[in-house]
Order: structure tokens, then C-alpha cells, then sequence
């Protein structure tokens, strides 16, 4: 073939060449065939384009041309391999927060989940509050990307201290929220100090923004300033994620003394604070803690909150409060990321808030919680003695249990699924290897009282097999 040849006649020959191939068989690149064909580029290029138009090739940029699949081949035998090469290292983690590829067996027990049962949500005011708010008349129009202005204030009154609407910003939930906040405030590659052990769905939000964990031990005050500005100064981290109220998942409270200490360290070190303030509306009846946002004179503290574990999984409404630069660069990040929050669940979201009956929810809920919490205590002494509750918590979800030595978390945690009760590994809440086995244990997911006994029942049962079997 000369250079006189008509891109259709090579478009012909390499019709030919493609019934020897397989489908995902690679051809010739352009130079090769410009050198067996004696053609020019523009040739070859038009008579590629001509075949990947019928659908015989497929072209993959900087990789080359491939055999299509054929038509008849069987359906969903797509050939992906491709996309390893064009992703390339970016993957995301997930499996620290990922669910079981396969349902639980009928009859299971949930004691590994984060969100109350729905006998203790408050359906009705939430259907009454979505209600109302789809009569209003802009209900379906434009929310601002800050959040509606009243929500906004009614976030501010909850923190308190001299936080104002501005410093508000409305996110889709506590989770959104911190991966704003780790994609605004670090760069990819930076080191991020998280308490050990920490909320899983932290850790994997920071690895996704590309940042590093760093683990810092906490006791049972909380994370220690002593090791804290040692961390600072070693890895030079410019940002500290932490739990103060209700930690999940050991329920620790950060002491009053140590409050001020953590604020002061992070100051000194130039280093930011990310307060995850999740269960703020958790407590089991006696006083929650304040705020570190509200005590922050000078924007070191970015404060997460969320509504979605105190009233029901679905409504995933939260915010991040924040001063000075960090809080537009956070506004710029939710901006790209989604413009702003549905209005109707805002203001559904609104409604509830400035409801009457939500300080009435507030309160059954923190008493619900503190008799399932004493009820699951009182049956795990019962059927695993061997085993330890590290502190009563005061406010949250969950009890941490630590594992007799020489047991598996992980393996007990599978032992336990076969005998139809859910439990959380806790090895899945350390950025680095766990000091001890220990199992993160949910006391609001379930039924009740019979459910929770029932569940320590078949925990225990679970631990000997293990046990057993070493």
C-alpha cells in the first residue's frame, strides 16, 4: 500500500486483522502500521476513527487501540482492565467503614451500628416537621451555600460561646463534614494527629484527602496534652482530629484541666483542632461538657456537629464552625463539591429544632440510653467475665469491652455473626496496631432490654468457641 492509499482501504486491511484478533487484543501502534502500510499519520488516524466509529476498536488515550468486544459475546463481559492503569494509585480505603458484603442472617442482633433504634427516633416530630416544611411556598427553591440563615443561628445557640450564624456553615452530616475539613485545612501527604483509638470514619475521610494518621494515646481523661505536643513537635502536624465529649469508642470525656492544655499545645504549635462534637445530644442525663469551640478565642478550632445521631440515619443535615480564612476555605470546598444542602431537609431539619417536643426527645432519649447502657453492662459481667468494660460512659452509644489477652478480635467478631449477633472489631478504630483486643459494643441499635441481653448471651457463647479453639 503507497502513500496514495485511501484511509477506507486501510480501514479494510485492518478489518482483516481484526477477525485473527481477540476482543481486547491490542493493534499496531500508529507508527508501526505507518511503516507496514507505507501511509501517513493522517491516514491512519482517519481510518482508526473510522473503525472506532462502527465500533470495531475502542481507543484508549496513551495506552492505544483495542479489539471491541463483538457483538453476541456475552452480555456484561466488559473489559475494564484498562482502568487500573488510567486510575492509577489514587484508591480510596473504605474498608475500615464499609458494611458486610452480605446481610446479616435473619435474626441477628445489631451491636455493631452507630445509630439509634427507631423506637427511640423521633419519627413523629420529624414526619410532622418534613410536612411543614414542604408547605412553605419556597420550600423547593435555592438554599445559600452557607445553609439557611435560621438553621445557621440555631447551630450557633447550640455551641455557644461567642459563635455567631456567620461562622456557620450547614453540610450534609458530620461525615461530609470532615472530609471538607481535611481536604481544606491539609495537603495531601501531611500528617494528621487522631486519638487512639479513634471513629473509624475519620481516619478513612483523612487517608482519602491523601493525609497521613498519626496516633496520639488517650487515657481515661482523654487524649494527653504530655504526648500530644511531643507528637507536634516530631512530626510537625498542623492539625489534631479528637473526640472531647462522649469519645467514640471508649466514651471518655476529655477532662476539664485538659481542655484548656490541648487548645494551648495546638496554639503553640500553629496546629489546628477539628472537634468532633457528634454526640452532643447524646449525654445519658447529666451535664454535657461545653463545647471546646465555645472557650476558642482564636479560630484554632474547627467544631463538627450533626443531627443525625440523636433523630434518625436519613436526616443528614450537620455543620462545621469555624473562624477567619479556614472557614472560607471550607465554604470554597462544600461549594465544588455539591453548591449547597436540599432546602427541604433544612428546613425540615429547622422545624424540629425549634420545636417544643425536641428538648422533650432530648432528654427520653439520654434516659433511654443510660438504662440500655446499665443493661448491656450488667449482662456482659454476666456472660463474659473474663472480659472488661473499660469505664461506664457517661453519654454516647457504646461500650468498649477489652478482650482477655491472647484473643482475637477479629476472629471472635466473625464467631460472634455465626451465632447472629453483630459486633464492631476494635481493631478497626487504631491507625497503627492496637495495644489490646477489644470490641466496640452498640447499645441503641437494638430492640431493648431482651435484645441486649440476648446479644451478651451469644457474645459470650462466641468468646469461649474462640477461646476453645486456640
Amino acid at each position: 500500500m503507497n502513500d496514495s492509499s485511501t484511509s477506507g482501504e486501510l480501514a479494510a486491511g485492518l478489518r482483516e486483522l481484526l477477525v485473527r484478533l481477540a476482543p481486547g487484543d491490542r493493534l499496531p501502534s500508529s507508527r508501526e502500521l505507518i511503516q507496514q502500510y507505507r501511509v501517513g499519520p493522517a491516514t491512519v488516524a482517519r481510518a482508526i476513527a473510522l473503525l472506532a466509529a462502527e465500533g470495531s476498536v475502542v481507543t484508549r488515550p496513551g495506552s492505544g487501540t483495542y479489539v471491541a468486544r463483538r457483538a453476541g459475546t456475552e452480555k456484561g463481559a466488559v473489559d475494564t482492565a484498562w482502568q487500573t492503569v488510567a486510575l492509577t494509585d489514587r484508591a480510596v480505603d473504605t474498608h475500615l467503614i464499609a458494611e458486610p458484603r452480605l446481610p446479616p442472617p435473619a435474626g441477628t442482633i445489631t451491636m455493631d451500628g452507630g445509630y439509634i433504634h427507631r423506637s427511640l427516633q423521633p419519627t413523629r416530630g420529624l414526619g410532622a416537621a418534613l410536612a411543614r416544611a414542604a408547605r412553605r411556598p419556597d420550600a423547593w427553591d435555592r438554599a445559600t451555600a452557607n445553609g439557611l440563615p435560621a438553621l445557621r443561628a440555631v447551630f450557633a445557640r447550640i455551641a455557644g460561646g461567642g459563635v455567631t450564624p456567620d461562622d456557620v456553615l450547614v453540610t450534609a452530616g458530620g461525615q461530609s463534614a470532615l472530609s471538607i475539613a481535611f481536604r481544606a485545612i491539609a495537603g495531601p501527604g501531611s500528617p494528621v494527629l487522631v486519638e487512639s483509638p479513634s471513629y473509624p470514619g475519620a481516619l478513612a475521610a483523612a487517608r482519602a484527602a491523601g493525609l497521613r494518621p498519626v496516633p496520639v494515646p488517650l487515657d481515661t481523661d482523654g487524649v494527653r496534652p504530655d504526648l500530644l505536643a511531643e507528637a507536634l513537635a516530631m512530626t510537625g502536624a498542623r492539625l489534631l482530629y479528637c473526640q472531647p465529649t462522649f469519645h467514640n469508642p471508649t466514651g471518655t470525656v476529655l477532662a476539664p484541666e485538659r481542655r484548656r492544655q490541648v487548645l494551648d499545645v495546638a496554639r503553640a504549635s500553629g496546629a489546628f483542632v477539628i472537634e468532633d462534637d457528634f454526640a452532643r445530644h447524646l449525654g445519658h442525663g447529666g451535664p454535657v461538657p461545653r463545647p471546646l469551640v465555645a472557650d476558642d478565642g482564636d479560630g484554632t478550632v474547627v467544631h463538627v456537629t450533626s443531627l443525625t445521631k440523636p433523630v434518625a440515619p436519613s436526616l443528614r443535615i450537620g455543620a462545621l464552625i469555624a473562624r477567619g480564612p479556614v472557614m472560607e476555605r471550607m465554604r470554597a470546598v462544600r461549594m465544588v463539591d455539591d453548591f449547597f444542602i436540599a432546602r427541604p431537609l433544612q428546613e425540615a431539619a429547622l422545624e424540629l429544632l425549634s420545636s417544643p417536643s425536641w428538648d422533650r426527645h432530648v432528654r427520653a432519649l439520654g434516659a433511654d440510653l443510660r438504662q440500655r447502657c446499665a443493661w448491656l453492662t450488667a449482662a456482659l459481667s454476666l456472660e463474659l467475665p473474663a472480659a472488661t468494660v473499660t469505664s461506664a460512659p457517661a453519654g454516647g452509644l457504646h461500650l468498649w469491652l477489652r478482650l482477655p489477652p491472647g484473643v482475637d478480635d477479629t476472629a471472635l467478631t466473625a464467631a460472634a455473626r455465626q451465632r447472629g449477633v453483630a459486633v464492631s472489631a476494635g481493631s478497626r478504630y487504631f491507625a497503627t496496631e492496637p495495644p489490646a483486643a477489644h470490641l466496640r459494643l452498640g447499645f441503641a441499635a437494638t430492640a431493648g432490654h431482651a435484645e441486649l441481653e440476648e446479644g451478651a448471651r451469644r457474645l459470650g457463647a462466641a468468646l469461649r468457641e474462640v477461646e476453645a479453639g486456640r
